[in-house]
């Protein structure tokens, strides 16, 4: 034990009375009886429970309930037993491991947004309770001879300090496959797709801020997208859903022609920049409902004016990747990548003055293409991609699976919007979260990718920009200006050019 953890002991002894100090003492062991980790993380840990205790009598909690709110139980067997166990990855998660061989790294993050700073003290507790519940993040991505797969660690998870632009690699790809940062009153987590997607990032987000909550002494109900830390993880919660789905007669290709791009120079550094349009939700339903639209398909219409107006091309047709939540159809509860994807396509001279024009047939598309058939063809398209390659060892597979699935191909997209709908939270969250936001990695084609997310009637349109021309922001931005939405603009500036 290093000097500085020691004295930190011995500051809070100093502060008890004799009968505390000897709970306290007794609490110390109880938490030695939880962790059965190598002597570096066992100190560490048991490091952030005496932080967290210091920072309790700092500020005016008392002892018995820093103590109850810190109870060993929470910590449960995770720490105590040896990792044993692993997961095949998902057929979405397959390309992915692979797709880093080309320098991409497919990566998504998720923000909640406090009403009060953080205390990171009681975040690194928080993340240390909650990451148990959910046993296939608590894991490293490892090569195998055919496939790479996940395997469980046990370890202290740690937060970080926001320091640096969002959505880089993580490099530290041994350690853990998602990173947790907080900055001012901001919660983020940044998760390698590997993992799960928007709907598991949005469960494992929530859960971790309402066990932040309850160590900051609010009482905070599990239900939604909060679940219960000290419930036992459900074997459906690990499922990979692709594995039991029925193969469809029908197909359904992955690739496709070369879609325009917006003319804006790849920046040197990407992303270039992360802006967030942030709308009353109520002001833009009652806009695209009095268009005969859904939020989504408006919201498509203006991104297509939007994408025409940032390009010089004369022709060629605009083709946005629009992702489907799969458990809509099934009610799966996964958290584990269990969505598909279909593209809204149109050619310029489709494109005219008025983007009303567009929506009856934005409109069509998206129900006709993201219909339970066709989706199912897509997954089942997947499916017999990964069985045909199923026992090519990984290092003949890399160039194959790039060629069948063109994950390098974001030529065939000229955008995505991502739309992850309402923000579903125990209402005792409203008191303490003011927002969210929804961030897309960088594309190396695509100039632009679109998140949205709505919570508590403010919705949050997220840019992440692969070049610093803002002709395609500044055009979206008057479009939704002329609709009679005011649109507050926040985000970073240029992080390069």
């Amino acid at each position: 034990m290093t000097k500085k953890r020691t004295a930190v002991r011995e500051t809070i002894a100093e502060r008890l009375s004799e009968d505390q100090r000897e709970r306290y003492g007794e609490f110390l062991k109880d938490v030695d009886l939880h962790l059965n980790l190598s002597r570096k993380q066992h100190d560490i840990l048991v490091s952030d429970f005496n932080d967290a205790i210091e920072y309790y009598l700092d500020n005016g909690v008392s002892f018995e309930d820093a103590l109850s709110r810190l109870e060993p139980s929470n910590l449960g067997g995770f720490y105590a037993h040896p990792a044993s166990t692993w997961f095949p990855l998902d057929n979405a998660a397959i390309i992915y491991p692979l797709s880093m061989r080309f320098g991409q790294m497919p990566m998504f993050r998720l923000s909640a947004y406090m009403k009060e700073e953080v205390v990171p003290q009681l975040l690194q507790m928080a993340l240390t309770f909650t990451i148990k519940r959910f046993p296939s993040f608590a894991t490293v991505i490892k090569a195998g001879v055919f496939w790479h797969y996940l395997d469980s660690t046990k370890k202290r998870f740690s937060i970080e300090e926001e320091k640096v632009m969002p959505l880089m690699p993580i490099s530290s790809m041994r350690i853990q496959s998602f990173r947790v940062l907080y900055y001012q009153n901001r919660i983020s987590i940044e998760y390698f797709h590997v993992l799960t997607d928007g709907y598991g990032g949005s469960v494992f987000l929530n859960t971790l801020v309402g066990e932040y909550l309850r160590l900051q002494g609010h009482d905070i109900p599990c239900e939604a997208t909060v679940w219960d830390i000290s419930e036992t993880p459900h074997e459906s919660e690990m499922s990979n859903e692709f594995a039991k789905a029925d193969l469809y007669k029908g197909a359904s290709g992955f690739m496709g022609r070369k879609a325009l791009q917006m003319s804006g120079r790849i920046a040197n550094v990407i992303p270039a920049r992360v802006l967030h349009f942030e709308m009353d939700g109520k002001k833009v339903v009652e806009v695209a409902h009095a268009h005969n639209a859904k939020v989504s398909a408006f919201l498509l219409s203006r991104m297509f004016m939007a994408q025409k107006f940032a390009t010089e091309a004369h022709s060629g047709e605009i083709r946005m990747q629009i992702p489907v939540n799969m458990r809509k159809f099934n009610g799966s509860r996964t958290m584990r990548n269990y969505s598909m994807y279909f593209s809204c396509d149109m050619t310029t001279d489709k494109i005219g003055t008025n983007a009303d024009d567009m929506i009856p047939d934005i409109s069509r598309q998206m129900e006709e293409k993201s219909s339970k058939e066709e989706m199912s063809k897509m997954m089942s398209t997947t499916i017999k991609l990964v069985q045909s390659v199923k026992y090519v060892p990984i290092v003949i597979k890399r160039p194959v699976v790039k060629m069948v699935y063109g994950f390098l191909g974001d030529k065939i997209f000229s955008n995505y919007l991502s739309n992850l709908g309402v923000m579903k939270t125990p209402e005792a969250l409203h008191d303490y979260v003011e927002k969210y936001d929804f961030i897309l990695g960088s594309s190396t084609v695509c100039r632009a990718n679109c998140g949205l997310i709505t919570y508590n009637d403010r919705m949050v349109f997220s840019i992440t920009k692969s070049t610093a021309d803002p002709t395609f922001e500044e055009k979206l931005y008057e479009l939704l200006t002329e609709d009679g939405i005011d649109v507050e603009v926040t985000g970073s500036a240029l992080y390069g050019r």
